[in-house]
C-alpha cells in the first residue's frame, strides 16, 4: 500500500511543481527539487511502512541528509543565473505543443524518482534486526557522500575565484575523475541498496541504484554538460583525455566513460 502511496505522492508533487515552475517560465526548478523529492519519499515510507522502527530512521535519515543537501547546492548554484540549457534545448525541439513536452519531462522524473527509491523503500518494510549489511550500507553511504560533497565544495571553491575563469578544474578530487560528485552520488545509492539485501523480495529492488548510476555516468547528467564545456574551454580535451570519466583512477591510466 505504501508504494502506491509514494507513487500517487511523487507524481502530485511533480504535477504541481510543473505549474509551477510553467507559471515562472524557469522549468530547471525541479533539478533543485530532485534531491528533496527522495526525502519526502522516505518519510512517507516510515509513516506508512511498518519494518524494523531503527532501520526506517537511519534509512530515512540518510536519505533525507542526502537529498537535502544536494537540493540546497543546485539552488544555490543556480540562483541568479538563466535557465538550464538542456530545458531550453527540450522546449527547441519540442514540436506541437511545448508545454505538455515539458510536463511529460517532469512525469518521466516522477517515474525515475520513484524507481530509484525503491530500495530505500523496500528496505524500511523488512522486519529483521539490525545486522552487518545494514553497517555496511551505512558505511559506503558515508564514502559516497563525503566523495560527492567535497567534490560540490571543491568546485565551487574553483568557481568563486575570478583567476580560474575559463580554466578546468583538475584539482582535489577532480584531479582523479570529471566527475566526483556524480561518483560519490551513484556510491549513495549502492550504500542504501545494502539495506535492502536482507530479503532477497527487497533485493530485487537493485534497478534502483543502477538506473541512478546509469543517469549519471550515461545519461543527460553528464555527456551533455560535458560535451558542452569541452567545445568552450581550452585544455578541457587535454583533461578529458587524460583524466577518468567517472570511476576515480590515477591520472593517465584507463579512463571509463
Amino acid at each position: 500500500m505504501s508504494f502506491l502511496i509514494t507513487f500517487t505522492a511523487v507524481v502530485l508533487l511533480l504535477s504541481a511543481l510543473f505549474f509551477y515552475a510553467d507559471s515562472r517560465k524557469r522549468y530547471d526548478l525541479i533539478d533543485s527539487v530532485w534531491g528533496p523529492g527522495f526525502a519526502v519519499l522516505a518519510v512517507l515510507t516510515l509513516v506508512f511502512a511498518e519494518g524494523e522502527p531503527i532501520r526506517q530512521w537511519i534509512i530515512t535519515v540518510l536519505t533525507a541528509v542526502w537529498g537535502l543537501r544536494l537540493g540546497a547546492h543546485i539552488h544555490s548554484r543556480n540562483r541568479g543565473k538563466g535557465e538550464d540549457p538542456r530545458y531550453q534545448e527540450i522546449l527547441r525541439r519540442a514540436k506541437g505543443n511545448p508545454r505538455l513536452k515539458m510536463y511529460r519531462v517532469y512525469l518521466l522524473q516522477a517515474l525515475l524518482m520513484w524507481v530509484v527509491s525503491l530500495p530505500v523503500q523496500a528496505a524500511q518494510h523488512l522486519s529483521a534486526p539490525l545486522g552487518v549489511l545494514d553497517w555496511v550500507g551505512t558505511g559506503v553511504w558515508l564514502v559516497g557522500f563525503v566523495f560527492e560533497a567535497v567534490g560540490d565544495w571543491q568546485l565551487s571553491r574553483f568557481r568563486a575565484d575570478p583567476a580560474n575563469e575559463g580554466a578546468v578544474m583538475d584539482r582535489g578530487l577532480w584531479r582523479y575523475t570529471r566527475h566526483p560528485n556524480y561518483f560519490g552520488d551513484s556510491v549513495v545509492w549502492w550504500g542504501l541498496y545494502l539495506f535492502a539485501l536482507r530479503s532477497w523480495v527487497a533485493a530485487l529492488t537493485i534497478i534502483g541504484p543502477v538506473v541512478m548510476t546509469w543517469l549519471l555516468a550515461k545519461g543527460s547528467s553528464k555527456p551533455l554538460p560535458e560535451k558542452d564545456t569541452v567545445s568552450r574551454r581550452p585544455g578541457c580535451a587535454e583533461y578529458v583525455r587524460r583524466t577518468s570519466g567517472f570511476v576515480p583512477l590515477l591520472p593517465g591510466k584507463s579512463r571509463v566513460g
